[in-house]
């Protein structure tokens, strides 16, 4: 190396030293340019080429960037980028780290406007089913637009020409360039949590595509699509449209327009009022007309009240008399099977056929008693008939008057005739009480 001391450096060291010296040399800077050679890979990441006619520089819009800038970068859109230099050591090339974009540019704008809007017509924020009516004759009125220029003079103008006595509350902000946006939705904001106004008007004058930007906010559609308050969008003039204008409840084509559409005229509804007035008037004379004419027909129709009176009081005398007529009859009735039903129950109380069953059977058991004291007395006598006819037939009975029975021992045969007899037969005796035995000394006929 020619003896001379000298520095060796690696590609590494030396790619980290221009990124050093980009890094420091350059702050936040802005660079306009032409997308070309954009990827999208799944990370989620932007990468591209911002190019003009003399040359091109690398640049990456990381994931967290490219959700925030409202829009979608594609291939041959002027855009205009904010971020910082820095080299990407592995192919030691130097890019843009990009961290805020907007469109540049007519054809730029109108198609960012165009993805805007075909985003929100498809999350459902451009539906009538969503938008809110406007108040007939709102309390007061917001208004969100700049405190300078002519737009807030032609809105105070119209409704103080058309309904005086309406107070208008006057959000004033920024209607052109970046701190626009914020301050819009901001403002919209404050007038909803303060409660005080019926309606908002959002207003700006004319303007080219890039003057109405911050009404193509995508921040602006979606507080407008959030507001809990009727929201009028009157930007431009009537050939303008802005995203604004989709999502708003109502849009007008002019601020003037939104002031006449919001703010009725007073002198309009004063003679309205007075005609209705007057339609009810001559409708309560008519009314009241028609029942007097009612009344004096049912006037006629009634005749002398006194007389009616009388009249219905004789009828009333006279129906008060059958009516007390049929309610003694009635209670006589009710009283004469009253004292039947009491009877029959009483018949058929278990109580009284206890006390009639019980003298019936004492009546039976009388009955009864008699006919066997009869039946005893009668087959007593029987018997004692039988018996007397039975004791004179009986043996022992004749015994008793002094006979005897003899019989022939030892067979015991009765002894019919003494000539079956012979001397020293033994003979057994039956007399009335007890008997004996005897030896035979002589027999004889009688």
């Amino acid at each position: 190396m020619n003896g001379f001391s000298q520095k060796v450096w690696t590609v590494s060291e030396l790619n980290e030293a221009v990124r050093d010296l980009l890094e420091g040399r350059f702050d936040l800077l802005w660079v306009e340019g032409e997308v070309a050679d954009l990827r999208r890979p799944s990370s989620g990441h932007v990468y591209f080429s911002l190019k003009d006619s003399g040359g091109q520089v690398r640049a990456v819009l990381f994931r967290s960037a490219s959700a925030a800038i409202g829009f979608r970068l594609e291939d041959g859109m002027r855009v205009l980028c904010r971020g910082r230099l820095s080299v990407y050591p592995l192919r030691g090339e130097y890019q843009l780290i990009v961290s805020a974009a907007e469109p540049y540019g007519i054809g730029a704008l109108q198609r960012a406007f165009e993805q805007l809007k075909a985003r929100l017509e498809t999350e459902g924020l451009f539906d009538g089913s969503r938008k809110t009516p406007i108040p007939f004759l709102p309390r007061r009125i917001g208004v969100v637009t700049s405190p300078t220029g002519s737009v807030l003079r032609d809105i105070l103008h119209i409704t103080a020409r058309r309904f005086p006595s309406i107070p208008i509350l006057i959000a004033p902000v920024r209607v052109q360039g970046a701190e626009a946006p914020p301050e819009i939705v901001r403002a919209l904001r404050d007038l909803q949590a303060e409660g005080l106004v019926d309606v908002i008007i959002l207003a700006r004058g004319g303007g080219s595509l890039e003057d109405l930007a911050p009404f193509n906010d995508e921040r602006v559609a979606r507080a407008i699509a959030a507001s809990t308050i009727p929201v009028v969008s009157a930007v431009g003039h009537e050939t303008d449209y802005t995203i604004a204008d989709f999502v708003a409840d109502l849009r007008a084509p002019t601020p003037s327009a939104a002031a006449e559409l919001v703010v009725p005229v007073r002198r309009d509804l004063m003679t309205a009022l007075a005609s209705l007035s007057g339609r009810l008037a001559k409708g309560m004379d008519r009314s009241i007309s028609s029942r007097s004419d009612r009344i004096a027909t049912a006037r006629q129709r009634l005749g002398d009240p006194a007389r009616r009176i009388v009249d219905r009081r004789l009828a009333l005398d006279d129906r008060l008399q059958r009516l007390q007529r049929l309610l003694q009859d009635s209670v006589a009735g009710r009283r004469h099977r009253l004292v039947f039903t009491t009877q029959q129950l009483r018949h058929a109380s278990p109580r009284e056929r206890i006390t009639g069953d019980a003298l019936h059977l004492e009546t039976l058991h009388r009955d009864l008693k008699r006919t066997m004291e009869a039946a005893l007395l009668r087959e007593t006598q029987r018997v004692r008939t039988q018996a007397v006819r039975l004791d004179a037939l009986n043996p022992l009975a004749v015994l008793r008057r002094g006979y005897a029975v003899a019989r022939r021992l030892p067979e015991g045969a009765l002894i019919m005739d003494s000539s079956a007899l012979g001397e020293g037969t033994l003979v057994d005796v039956r007399v009335a009480e007890g008997g004996f035995r005897a030896a035979v000394k002589e027999t004889y006929r009688s």
